[in-house]
């Protein structure tokens, strides 16, 4: 009798467990478009989002990431967000083309009650002029289902201003007293670009030294069109040029090699400065190539935006702000690596 209750029992268990087995796992449809796959930082970062979602599977959750180019055109990524609607995506995360168009954009995706989780560009609040002011932006604010993740490029526009400040000779390398500079912007209409433009100077400005602008670019975040602005401006200013602000690392590797046609040599006669911290861009501040970069840490953005796309599918509660540190990378941080 013992025996005959003891086979029955394990049976019971082996059906429940053949059962649960075969129970299928919960499939989370997820949607991502990215700006553009071309940029460097963002293919770290869209790498990342990948990788990070597999490490968070489980027998009984998976991920179906559906990742899309929106090739630097607006129209092209409405059309994909449409998509992803239409399609019924449990979660978006989303790198706006242009910030601007943010409203619509996320009142389509909040109206199908899809959760959002805004990445890399922040969208702004504006005034009457449609200037950028710093408030937040009111289709995030106080929205259960929004947010948005990223760095504060003031910070990192500071960063590289501070690096120039902490310089022997504070960036004025003939001594008269004024450090005169070139800039290459990235896309004017992307608040990363205007803030790292406005504070890289402000913070030399802020620490008392003159400064002097000699020329103002658009570089479009593009390494070929920032090496291409930085030779011209060498070509019309030459040596008066002593620092070169770039928006960010691609830009930046650009103006290197411009400067090295020129016959200008890095942490002599010229100062080189990006933002992204790209491996070939900190091998060349260890190796003087570079004056410094600023680490915008893709790794710790891209798993805090999975993080919070995971409590959107989990139904918890988020904030609508998550911020991510840059770092100064300079000599002295990259020799004590």
């Amino acid at each position: 009798m013992k025996k005959t209750l003891a086979i029955l029992l394990a049976a019971i268990l082996m059906l429940g467990c053949m059962s649960f087995a075969s129970a299928e796992a919960k499939t989370y449809k997820v949607g991502v478009s990215i700006y553009q796959f071309d940029d460097n930082f963002m293919t770290l970062y869209r790498n990342e989002i990948l990788d990070y979602f597999k490490t968070l599977e489980t027998d009984e959750v998976k991920y179906d990431v559906t990742l899309v180019d929106g090739k630097n055109d607006m129209a092209e990524q409405t059309n994909q967000v449409n998509n992803f609607i239409t399609q019924k995506m449990d979660v978006i995360i989303l790198n706006l083309v242009q910030t601007s168009s943010a409203d619509a954009v996320i009142d389509n995706i909040v109206a199908a009650g899809i959760p959002l989780v805004l990445i890399n560009r922040e969208p702004l609040a504006y005034d009457e002029n449609n200037n950028a002011i710093d408030e937040g932006y009111e289709g995030i604010l106080n929205n259960p289902q929004v947010c948005y993740v990223g760095a504060d490029a003031r910070q990192s526009g500071t960063y590289q201003g501070e690096m120039v400040a902490e310089l022997e000779n504070h960036g004025d390398i003939n001594g008269d007293g004024v450090i005169s500079y070139i800039m290459i912007e990235g896309d004017p209409e992307n608040p990363d670009a205007q803030y790292r433009t406005q504070f890289s100077v402000k913070a030399l400005t802020d620490a008392g030294y003159k400064v002097e602008c000699l020329d103002d670019q658009v570089g479009n975040w593009a390494q070929a069109k920032g090496q291409e602005l930085v030779a011209n401006a060498l070509s019309k200013f030459d040596r008066k040029i002593e620092v070169v602000f770039c928006n960010n690392d691609a830009m930046a590797l650009g103006a290197s090699a411009a400067i090295t046609a020129a016959g200008r040599k890095v942490g002599e006669d010229i100062y080189l400065l990006g933002v992204d911290a790209l491996e070939q861009a900190v091998q060349m501040v260890k190796d003087g190539e570079m004056t410094g970069t600023v680490l915008n840490d893709h790794i710790g953005q891209s798993h805090t935006a999975v993080d919070v796309a995971v409590k959107l599918l989990n139904g918890e509660e988020i904030q609508n702000y998550y911020w991510v540190n840059y770092v100064k990378v300079n000599k002295a941080y990259v020799d004590a690596q």
